[in-house]
C-alpha cells in the first residue's frame, strides 16, 4: 500500500530520530491545521522534547490554501487518519508522547489503544463508540455538517457564527474573529458522520481499545465552557478509559471553550499537558 506520509512529515521524523530526544506528536482536529500547534511546539522543544506536527492526509500547508481548495480535504475517515499517524509513529526510534485536540483527541486515544504512545493527552476529545452522552450543545455544534447528508463526501467550512458558537464562545468578539481568520479551515464531513453513528455501527472506525495494557498513561482535558465537547462527553470518555490498568486522569480548565489550544489562554492548557507528559517521559 502506498504511503500517505509527505516529504515534510518524513523530514520531521528523520530530524526527531537524529536528535535522540523524546518525541511528542501533535494531532489536530477538525477545522484546524497542524500550524495550530506552532506555539506548543516552541514550548515543548524549549522543555527538551522534539516535536512533530503531522497533518491529516492531503492537508494543505496553509489556511489560505485550505480555504481555496477544500475538495482535497474531503472524504477523509477516522481510520484513514489513524493509520496515517500510526505509520508516522512506526518510523520513530522512540515511542512518542501524543497530544491531540478534539478529533485529534479521539485519534490520540485510538493510537494509545493500539499501543503506539508512551503517554497521551486528549484535549476536549471527540467521543468514541460507547461514549453515550449527547448534549444539546454538541448537537448544535455539529449541525453545520450533519444537517445535510451530502456533507459526508464534502469538506465543510464553518461560518463565523458557527465557529463562534462551537469554538470561540469563551473569548471576546474581537478575539473570536481573529481566531476564525487565522485558523479556521474546512473539515471532512465523513469523520463527523462516523462519530455520529459510532454507537449504532459495530464495525465503526470510531472505536478505542481502552483496555489495552500497553495504552500507557492518559490525561483527558476538558474546557469548562466547551459547547462542542462538554464535560459530560469528556467525563464519559474518562470513565471508559479509567478501567485501564494505566494511569488515567481528567482535569477541567475553568472558563475555557473548545478553542482552548489556540486562544489567548493556550499556555495554561499547554503547561497542564507538559506537566503530565514530564511525569512519564
Amino acid at each position: 500500500m502506498a504511503t500517505t506520509i509527505t516529504e515534510h512529515e518524513a523530514e520531521q521524523v528523520a530530524e526527531a530520530n537524529r536528535t535522540g530526544l523524546q518525541p511528542v506528536v501533535f494531532v489536530h482536529g477538525l477545522w484546524l491545521l497542524p500550524s495550530s500547534w506552532d506555539r506548543w511546539v516552541t514550548l515543548f522543544e524549549e522543555a527538551g522534547y522534539t516535536a512533530l506536527t503531522p497533518g491529516w492526509p492531503d492537508d494543505p500547508e496553509t489556511v489560505e490554501e485550505a480555504n481555496a481548495h477544500p475538495e482535497v480535504m474531503a472524504k477523509k475517515t477516522v481510520g484513514d487518519v489513524a493509520d496515517h499517524f500510526e505509520e508516522i509513529i512506526a518510523r520513530l526510534d522512540k515511542k512518542p508522547a501524543v497530544i491531540g485536540h478534539s478529533f485529534g483527541g479521539l485519534l490520540t486515544q485510538i493510537l494509545a489503544g493500539r499501543g503506539r504512545s508512551a503517554v497521551s493527552v486528549a484535549i476536549d476529545p471527540a467521543p468514541f463508540r460507547g461514549v453515550l452522552p449527547l448534549p444539546i450543545s454538541t448537537l448544535k455544534s455539529s449541525r453545520p455538517v450533519l444537517g445535510n447528508p451530502a456533507n459526508r463526501n464534502r469538506a465543510v467550512p464553518l461560518t463565523y457564527e458557527q465557529f463562534r458558537y462551537g469554538f470561540a464562545n469563551a473569548v471576546s468578539e474581537d478575539e473570536a474573529k481573529q481566531l476564525y481568520h487565522e485558523f479556521a479551515v474546512p473539515a471532512p464531513g465523513a469523520a463527523l458522520f462516523q462519530a455520529a453513528t459510532a454507537n449504532f455501527n459495530p464495525w465503526t472506525e470510531v472505536k478505542v481499545n481502552s483496555k489495552n495494557p500497553e495504552r500507557g498513561p492518559l490525561l483527558i482535558v476538558s474546557g469548562e465552557k466547551d459547547h462542542t465537547v462538554p464535560w459530560a462527553v469528556a467525563n464519559a470518555s474518562f470513565k471508559k478509559q479509567k478501567r485501564n490498568e494505566g494511569v488515567t486522569e481528567i482535569v477541567e480548565i475553568r472558563g475555557r471553550g473548545h478553542a482552548l489550544t489556540i486562544d489567548s489562554g493556550w499556555r495554561e492548557v499547554a503547561d497542564t499537558a507538559l506537566a503530565f507528559v514530564r511525569r512519564f517521559v
